[in-house]
């Protein structure tokens, strides 16, 4: 409850439409107008009553907290100020949506979101692209992580950009759900390789009537936005269903993967991975941006880096132009020094150039296969 004290302008029912009423009582279902401008003033679950009332505040609500943090930024630096805007216009109708400013080296200043899940992520990005005409770049999503340093520090990240380098951290604790599946006793054997993959322990198995199974498993939270849900229902023909609660923190045996492009390394691409899966993350990343990353003017290298050291590598190469098309006949020395011209062009590009990354990109790196 916020303690703020306001008048009430107005009050009415839906009848569908906003129907102005004489009072609401107790109980009534309807609307109350402030005349507030500021946004989040009021949240789901507060308790409105009468100034000085000693009327207690119904129990039972409680502010919801985000489990899924993933970085916004405008595409153009110049729509900062309307992405914030939007972001406090959603908050109005979105009251699980929380943000904070950042800033970024490479992508310049963006907002920092808590969120509930992928889905939400989702609805998030593309009403803020349909409403408010904004184009976006979207970082890998993340859940936070207790590290402890081998200085005995113990911080907690909420970005893979800011997780310390492979050779500083003593112990990783990462988050841990419960999670029940209901499903068809015949998907019990693609369930159970499905949970070996995600590192999922099952706690318990019971059998319904009409042949139907409950199991309830505990697994890291980083494992159940690695498209678990999509790939429950995909097994299971649609018939699966999965409910989860958040539980306590575990010690975790994960590293950041960079992605370096051009020898830069590109916040939006980090992400946490598990160690075992270090070198097959590093290198299905590195081949999915070399397919969808437009060519340069310049070969464009792009590494896989994880547990201090290059795991996979590609060279994009650069576009091709003719620049001895106009010329024909006569000595071919003049077609080797517009070679070696072009060449040494190449050469400077690659030492001054930067490469380009529409943002289709980013979505394209963060939505699974």
């Amino acid at each position: 409850m916020s303690g703020r004290a306001f008048s009430a302008l107005e009050v009415g029912i839906f009848a569908p439409a906003p129907q102005p009423v004489s009072e609401l009582s107790a109980g009534s279902i309807g609307y109350v107008v402030t005349g507030i401008k500021e946004a989040g003033f009021a949240r789901v679950g507060d308790t409105i009553r009468q100034k000085g009332s000693k009327t207690s505040i119904l129990p039972g609500y409680a502010e919801p907290h985000p489990v899924v943090w993933a970085s916004l930024y405008p595409e153009s630096q110049d729509n900062f100020t309307a992405l914030r805007q939007a972001l406090m216009r959603l908050r109005l109708s979105d009251s699980a949506l929380s943000f904070e400013e950042e800033s970024s080296g490479i992508l310049g200043r963006g907002f920092r979101c808590g969120l509930l899940g992928m889905l939400h992520l989702e609805i998030v990005t593309e009403r803020l692209r349909r409403e408010f005409n904004l184009r976006l770049i979207v970082t890998m999503p993340t859940v936070h992580y207790e590290v402890e340093l081998k200085n005995g520090k113990r911080i907690t990240i909420y970005s893979p950009a800011l997780f310390p380098e492979h050779g500083d951290v003593q112990k990783v604790y990462e988050p841990y759900v419960e999670a029940e599946i209901i499903l068809p006793a015949e998907y019990l054997g693609a369930l159970t390789t499905l949970l070996y993959e995600h590192e999922t322990k099952a706690a318990s198995t019971d059998t319904f009537s009409e042949g139907r199974m409950i199991i309830k498993a505990i697994m890291p939270l980083r494992e159940l936005m690695r498209n678990f849900f999509d790939k429950v229902k995909s097994i299971s023909q649609g018939y699966a269903s999965v409910a989860w609660e958040m539980r306590d923190l575990r010690e975790a045996q994960v590293t950041k993967l960079d992605i370096l492009i051009a020898d830069e390394s590109i916040p939006a691409f980090a992400r946490i991975v598990s160690e075992h899966r270090a070198q097959g993350e590093a290198v299905s990343a590195v081949e999915k941006l070399y397919k969808i990353l437009p060519r340069q003017l310049f070969a464009a290298k792009i590494q896989g880096k994880a547990l201090g050291r290059i795991l996979s590598s590609r060279t994009l190469p650069p576009l091709r132009k003719d620049v001895t098309g106009y010329l024909y006949g006569g000595d071919r020395t003049r077609k080797m020094k517009l070679w070696a011209k072009q060449k040494r062009g190449k050469e400077k590009l690659k030492e001054r150039g930067k490469v380009n990354i529409p943002e289709e990109v980013f979505y394209k790196m963060i939505k699974s296969e």
